[in-house]
C-alpha cells in the first residue's frame, strides 16, 4: 500500500513538474474584499458559507491561463495574527497559493497537497519567506 501511494505521488509529481517546466504564462487579476463579500462568494461558488482567505477563479486553461484572486483581508490578517505571521508575509503566500489553484495545481488527495505545499515553500523560499507549514499549519479555509 505505501508503494502504491509513492507511486501516486511521484506520478502527480511528474505530471506537474512537466506542466509548470512547458513555460506557462499566468494572467492575475487581484482583487481584495472584505467578510460579507467572501463570504458569499465561497457560499455561491464553493457552497461554504463562511469567510476565506483567497479563492481562484480561473478563466483559460494553461499554456495561458488568466485568473482572478480575491482575498478577504480581514481573514488574512486574522490568520497572520493567529500563525504569528506578518501579514505580508501570508498575503504572498496566499497569492502564491492562489496563482498555483489557476495553473492547475489543487490539495484534494494528500499527493495533490504535498506536492502543492512543496511548491509553495520552494517560491516563497526564493522571497526570503519561511516555511508557512514548518509549526504544521494547514492553509485555513482553502
Amino acid at each position: 500500500m505505501a508503494g502504491n501511494k509513492a507511486n501516486q505521488v511521484a506520478n502527480l509529481e511528474g505530471k506537474k513538474r512537466r506542466t509548470a517546466a512547458k513555460g506557462a504564462f499566468l494572467e492575475l487579476t487581484l482583487r481584495m474584499v472584505g467578510r460579507d463579500e467572501s463570504q458569499a462568494l465561497n457560499k455561491q461558488f464553493r457552497g461554504k458559507d463562511s469567510p476565506t482567505n483567497v479563492l481562484t477563479f480561473g478563466y483559460e486553461p494553461l499554456p495561458e491561463a488568466v485568473a482572478d484572486l480575491v482575498f478577504c483581508l480581514p481573514v488574512l490578517t486574522y490568520e497572520a495574527l493567529q500563525q504569528n505571521k506578518s501579514v505580508g508575509d501570508h498575503f504572498l503566500h496566499m497569492a502564491i497559493h492562489g496563482a498555483l489553484h489557476a495553473l492547475g495545481f489543487d490539495h484534494q488527495t494528500e499527493p495533490e497537497a504535498l506536492l502543492m505545499e512543496d511548491l509553495e515553500r520552494a517560491l516563497l523560499a526564493r522571497l526570503g519567506i519561511p516555511d508557512p507549514y514548518a509549526l504544521g499549519q494547514a492553509v485555513a479555509n482553502s
